[in-house]
């Protein structure tokens, strides 16, 4: 049988990085590339250690512990003992998840045993085996977003759908300061994009909102002649009320959105707003309500 040490080192690269990325995607942790690649290199010095003299070594216990921690250390950096255990458990979590996952699909279909002339054989294909590696190569990617999609399923429904957070928007370069709602019940998004929507109430946003563009969210049927600096920002949004049919609202995507989730403050890299005629509270207590996809995708940004 013939290994191709090459093939093998490449292969865990990019798994050791799809892994470090689902866990960063777990705990929400800053995403930087050249950080995880790092973690991920230092990942498949084991594989290649399993080829040399040192193969009893690398493949201890304590060595494989040893090389975990510099792993995360390298993707996540180091800021407290905590954080680095957190990080570790989830990178294990996600190794198991996809890992185990690969392994109970490969041994459903798998057909390791035969009968032969009243004998029983054992098939094991080796590392080289050409159906082993095209089910390595496409099995993990699909498990990968599988287990990714399962996790922001899991998040999105931890999320304090009741809570009250403070929104900053910019429009045009002009800061407007919100509380808003995260509500489940808002499920808005672009049917193109699928750019999730948050609704803001028009009074509040006419201070800082510019007439030409507060004409065209307040009357979608404007958006047929719509100010040429922002028609590229210009969205139509199809929604359904209770006891009517579909209706169609105007969203815009402003300069920037902003919210302070759990005493920090995340960017939204893809979000519109959309103006309400009505009031959104009866009593005041919130100006806008939050798409929880918002929340969910949101990017911390780091203390300047």
């Amino acid at each position: 049988m013939v290994v191709y040490l090459d093939v093998i080192w490449l292969l865990n690269v990019c798994f050791d990085a799809l892994l470090l990325w689902l866990t960063a995607l777990m705990l929400k942790r800053p995403i930087v590339w050249w950080r995880l690649l790092a973690g991920a290199l230092i990942g498949s010095l084991l594989v290649v250690l399993l080829f040399t003299p040192f193969s009893a070594i690398a493949q201890h216990p304590l060595m494989k512990a040893a090389v975990s921690v510099l792993i995360v250390w390298a993707a996540f950096g180091f800021k407290r003992p905590r954080y680095l255990l957190e990080n570790m458990l989830a990178f294990y979590f996600a190794t198991f998840a996809v890992g185990g996952g690969m392994l109970a699909v490969h041994y459903f279909f798998a057909h390791q045993l035969s009968v032969r002339q009243g004998m029983l054989l054992m098939h094991h294909p080796g590392a080289g085996d050409p159906v082993s590696w095209l089910f390595v190569v496409i099995g993990f990617p699909a498990l990968w977003l599988f287990s990714r999609r399962r996790v922001e399923t899991i998040r999105e429904k931890k999320l304090r759908f009741e809570h009250i957070i403070e929104v900053k928007i910019v429009w045009d370069g002009r800061p407007l300061m919100l509380r808003g709602l995260i509500d489940s019940g808002n499920q808005l998004v672009d049917p193109l994009t699928k750019t999730p929507v948050m609704v803001v109430e028009q009074e509040k946003a006419k201070a800082v909102l510019p007439e030409e563009l507060l004409g065209c969210l307040s009357a979608p049927m404007m958006l047929a002649s719509p100010p040429e600096r922002w028609v590229h920002r210009l969205r139509l949004i199809p929604y359904r009320v209770v006891g009517s049919g579909s209706q169609m609202m105007a969203a815009v995507k402003p300069d920037c959105i902003m919210l302070r989730y759990e005493n920090e403050w995340l960017e939204v890299v893809q979000g519109l707003v959309a103006l309400s005629a009505d009031p959104l509270s009866t009593d005041g207590e919130y100006d806008c309500i939050v798409h929880p996809k918002m929340v969910q995708a949101g990017r911390k940004l780091t203390a300047s």
